[in-house]
């Protein structure tokens, strides 16, 4: 009996403990809730401002642009990716495809798309293996060699844009403060449901942090689907060869160039970021290793993102005040998180991003949210990660180290 009693007490202390936990942890989620609803609300404000004063752009003032679009082997949509930046309305632009080898089967695809579209000024360059971390950064570097404007706008192969994408994205840098523009993107998933989680996330979930993140302290990195920028603030940070160490080079980019002085806009353009059919393994797979790459370059921020998730509070407190005998407390910690992360789907990936999945598939946010703190979980685990055919090592600080070829530090690379 004498030890009965006591292991009874430590057992409702744990509990107790726990429901404490799960009540803190939605405290933190609703004041995170709260942040975002009054940053989508200054986003919201802010771009129509910003509509505004681009349609007011003389098409006369507009520079020439170099769009840069590494590619890397097929994609089921790639082909109306490339032709949506060929069908751009703006008066003077060129496209440089990039890739490691000829035989790349992106290219084949890019060189059919340029065929059907010869007024329109495109090039390729090849690369070549890799010798710096990042092969992507590589690439770029001889891209922007090639190209002799002064306004680049680097974008990822699974983007698709509107025809006044550039109408809209570049005048923020006619401004010589302004030294990077970049887009918020909205998810278009494939027919499954774990394209379709992972599209949520990227309209609700990305641009509810980034947003807030603007709100906070002004945007001090860039989002790889699109990034605008002019040739001197690339100078001014040592040239793009800045972020070949770094998985992150979009984040490294966006804050190297915040560093050197210059403003870091986020557009009122939202761009499209078109998403593959994919298994649970490669979700978890891509999620995880964006979340790794988090963890290294941004830790404390990436400790404290624990407190943004609603969904594992709520389902730790049902189970904790169903121990304790308090299931009516219990469903209402569940029902609170359903509902954080539902009126979030809604009010930012359908009222800022323009997103109708996350007003129909609101429901199935919370499970989303669910999902990325398993992963965030995850995340705390090994340094390793699988990324286009490569196996590749976290170090301190976001960089990379592959693991199957030899890293040229890419700064000692270019003196």
């Amino acid at each position: 009996m004498s030890l009965v009693i006591p292991g009874l007490m430590a057992t409702v202390l744990v509990w107790r403990i726990l429901l404490t936990a799960a009540l803190l942890g939605t405290l933190t989620s609703t004041i995170f809730l709260f942040m975002v609803f009054a940053a989508a609300l200054r986003y919201r404000q802010q771009a129509k401002q910003a509509r505004i004063a681009a349609a007011a752009v003389p098409a006369s003032s507009l520079p020439k642009v170099t769009i840069l679009k590494p590619v890397h082997g097929m994609e089921p949509s790639l082909e109306q990716n490339l032709e949506s930046f060929f069908l751009l309305d703006y008066p003077n632009f060129e496209i440089i495809f990039g890739a490691r080898e000829a035989d790349n089967a992106a290219l084949q695809i890019a060189d059919k798309v340029r065929a059907r579209h010869p007024h329109v000024k495109s090039s390729v360059v090849l690369s070549g293996v890799p010798t710096w971390a990042n092969a992507k950064i590589f690439s770029l570097d001889r891209m922007i060699a090639a190209s002799s404007n002064d306004y680049l706008v680097i974008s990822d192969s699974d983007v698709n844009v509107a025809p006044d994408f550039l109408r809209n994205v570049i005048p923020p840098l006619l401004d010589p403060g302004v030294g990077l523009v970049t887009c918020p993107y909205r998810g278009i998933p494939a027919t499954d449901l774990w394209s379709r989680l992972d599209a949520l996330g990227m309209s609700i979930e990305m641009p509810s942090g980034v947003m807030v993140a603007d709100m906070m302290e002004g945007m001090r990195f860039a989002m790889g689907a699109v990034m605008a920028t002019r040739r001197d603030a690339l100078e001014k940070i040592g040239g793009i060869g800045a972020t070949a160490d770094y998985y992150s080079d979009d984040f490294v980019l966006g804050n190297e160039v915040w560093a050197a002085g210059f403003k870091v806009v986020l557009s009122h353009e939202i761009v499209e970021h078109v998403l593959v059919p994919r298994s649970f393994q490669q979700t978890f797979g891509d999620q995880l290793r964006w979340m790794k790459s988090t963890r290294y370059s941004r830790p404390k921020g990436h400790v404290g993102s624990g407190l943004t998730f609603a969904m594992p509070f709520g389902v730790l407190g049902l189970i904790a005040a169903g121990a304790l005998g308090s299931w009516t407390l219990g469903v209402l910690l569940l029902t609170a998180a359903f509902l954080n992360r539902m009126s979030q789907a809604i009010v930012v990936g359908w009222g800022v991003i323009g997103d109708s999945r996350a007003l129909r598939y609101c429901w199935l946010y919370p499970f989303r949210d669910l999902m990325g703190f398993l992963i965030w979980m995850a995340s705390f685990t090994s340094r390793t990660f699988f990324w286009r055919g490569e196996t590749y090592r976290f170090d301190d600080g976001g960089k990379i180290i592959p693991q199957h070829r030899p890293a040229v530090n890419a700064v000692a690379n270019r003196l």
